[in-house]
């Protein structure tokens, strides 16, 4: 598919999230099969004030490439201003007007900018005209049940030159709780002419097929799903050739747990690797026999040598423990 002049070799996306989406994170699952993968989000104001923690969060690989920057703040021309830095380092900008953490709706970014269409229209409008990059927006249905406005949302952002609309069909005031209305995305399709990327609620390939087929979107963004299970974008893909979807191995699950945990120590160095990949591991545990046990010694332990120990004594002898069938 193609969003703007950016042609992509399928219509399986990761989802930009904070904390979780860094380098390591993105190559693996790049390598699992996503077209498109993004930065985590990061705050403009930071971005323009050259914070060198905020920079970072634009570092890239080639083997990740192309890659989505995806930004947040609440000013047109702050927004204009991160974009024009951002622009050297993506193949692609995207803006959050969807995120509902706190932290965020107190700055007035994120979801809170859904309580404020014209001004959304203004961002879009001012960022289109400092990027020649393709440009997406991901938004929410709405800040809560009375005020659903997804639609004149999405049009605003189609008519100030947004390449295509990314809908999570909650609300702010939903959060992740309940369940992702996703004849929601069906109704954004059915209203734009852009391009829809559908996200919310995809944790099986199943999920990921369904949602393409019932909605009509073209494309779909995995967040919470990949949550160490990379096979899932893979599989997603295989039911899309109408192929068998298989599980890991044990043997390609604990290589590709300690390929994971050695990019980031590459990436990041051992001392951050250590309380950075703890959630990793849990996620690549679940399932798994004695899989409690585990996270509880993980979390206890404070070296990168006895994180490497700990991996390879649960996963590397996991096949005598078993995975359930």
């Amino acid at each position: 598919m193609n969003l703007g002049n950016l042609n992509l070799d399928g219509n399986i996306f990761l989802a930009p999230m904070a904390g979780i989406t860094d380098i390591p994170y993105r190559r693996i699952m790049k390598r699992y099969g996503a077209a498109l993968v993004y930065s985590e989000m990061i705050s403009a104001n930071g971005l323009i004030r050259a914070g060198h923690k905020t920079r970072q969060l634009m570092l890239s690989s080639t083997e990740e490439q192309p890659l989505g920057i995806q930004l947040f703040g609440n000013d047109p021309d702050t927004m204009a201003e991160a974009t024009r830095e951002a622009t050297p380092h993506a193949q692609l900008i995207d803006l959050n007007f969807g995120c509902p953490a706190k932290k965020v709706i107190r700055t007035g970014a994120g979801s809170a900018l859904m309580r404020e269409p014209e001004r959304i229209g203004q961002i879009v409008a001012a960022v289109r005209k400092a990027t020649p990059l393709p440009l997406t927006v991901k938004i929410r249905a709405g800040w809560d049940s009375t005020s659903i406005n997804y639609l004149e949302i999405a049009r605003l952002a189609e008519n100030e030159g947004a390449d295509a609309v990314t809908l999570h069909p909650r609300t702010r005031s939903q959060g992740f709780g309940g369940k992702a209305d996703w004849t929601l995305i069906r109704g954004l399709k059915e209203a734009i002419d852009i391009p829809v990327i559908g996200s919310g609620d995809i944790f099986t390939p199943e999920d990921g097929l369904e949602m393409m087929k019932t909605t009509g979107c073209d494309a779909i963004m995995v967040g919470r799903g990949s949550f160490g299970n990379p096979w899932l974008l893979k599989n997603i893909h295989q039911l899309q050739m109408q192929l068998p979807v298989k599980k890991p191995s044990q043997l390609e699950r604990y290589c590709t747990l300690r390929e994971h945990y050695q990019m980031f120590i590459d990436c990041y160095g051992p001392r951050r690797a250590v309380g950075h990949m703890r959630k990793h591991l849990a996620w690549y545990a679940r399932g798994m026999n004695g899989a409690a046990e585990f996270r509880h010694k993980i979390n206890r332990v404070l070296t990168p040598e006895g994180v490497s120990d700990a991996i390879d004594d649960f996963f590397g002898t996991a096949g005598q423990k078993g995975l359930p069938e």
